[in-house]
């Protein structure tokens, strides 16, 4: 017995199975960002002085530069499944629909990349 109707079989809708992918990663980078997020947090208030120097040479050492880069992998992945969701189910247009996808994929590829390239541009020095 089915729960569709008649109409709904003859069009193939239904469930896609394609959004436990997209779900679990979002709550994987969640859970990730939590220990990520405290790590971070914890790191800046344990600076004695927050000045240029103090920065360079905690982003140096390696430990930071490994949880830094796995912060910034982490935190524009969680935040791009995010607002992929949220366009997906409030823009009704195709075309501004797709657009957006492309355009919020694209700005967080390269925001995530010039963010790791500044870390590892500081980590390997000069």
């Amino acid at each position: 017995m089915s729960l569709s109707t008649p109409l709904a079989k003859a069009r193939g809708l239904g469930s896609a199975k394609s959004g436990t992918h997209h779900w679990i990663a979002q709550r994987l980078t969640a859970i990730a960002l939590i220990p990520l997020c405290i790590w971070f947090v914890f790191s800046l208030v344990s600076m004695t002085e927050l000045n240029y120097q103090m920065a360079i040479d905690w982003i140096q050492s390696p430990l930071s530069a490994i949880f830094l880069l796995l912060f910034i992998i982490a935190m524009f992945h969680h935040a791009q499944l995010g607002m992929q969701v949220v366009i997906e189910d409030y823009i009704d247009c195709k075309v501004i629909k797709i657009t957006g996808l492309v355009l919020l994929k694209l700005v967080s590829f390269f925001a995530a990349l010039a963010a790791a390239t500044a870390v590892l541009k500081i980590y390997l020095g000069p």
